[in-house]
């Protein structure tokens, strides 16, 4: 049999770990909230995107050299590489077709960690170029929302 102080110590270990559950629950971001975030987020990063603006279009990557990209069945990693693959279409002359995103879906999967699934779409006039669907996995950091993973398919 347990001594008593082991069990009253085992006892209080639990309630004290179920407490800091309930704390740690209150500091995650509201689920809502989250997503209204996230989605105005890239709004502006649709919004860069057709206006030729690379730098800020990029702003939403995670600028380090773990930052993975996954596309057409090749895996990038490192935000200057991914920059470098998106630099041609905003050279000068390029043609871009603009982008928008939709059907948002995010998961909080940590404090500071989420998943989003949407779909791009690139579009001229009324006519879609291409679209598709992606996944994100990206990091809550003090200058906001990072993304640390993409996999971007096309249809």
């Amino acid at each position: 049999m347990l001594p008593v102080r082991a069990l009253l110590a085992g006892c209080l270990a639990i309630f004290s770990a179920s407490c800091a559950a309930e704390r740690a629950g209150d500091a995650l971001p509201d689920a809502v909230a989250l997503r209204d975030t996230v989605i105005a987020q890239f709004s502006r990063s649709a919004d860069a995107w057709t206006r030729g603006d690379l730098d800020l279009f990029m702003a939403d990557y995670a600028q380090d050299s773990l930052t993975g990209f996954v596309t057409g069945g090749r895996v990038q990693h490192g935000f200057d590489r991914i920059r470098a693959g998106y630099a041609p279409r905003f050279a000068p002359g390029a043609i871009r077709d603009s982008l928008r995103f939709e059907n948002f879906e995010v998961r909080l999967l940590a404090p500071t960690v989420a998943l989003v699934t949407a779909r791009f779409v690139l579009f001229r006039g009324e006519s879609t170029s291409a679209s598709g669907p992606f996944s994100l996995v990206m990091e809550r950091r003090p200058d906001g929302w990072k993304i640390l993973h993409d996999h971007t398919s096309r249809d």
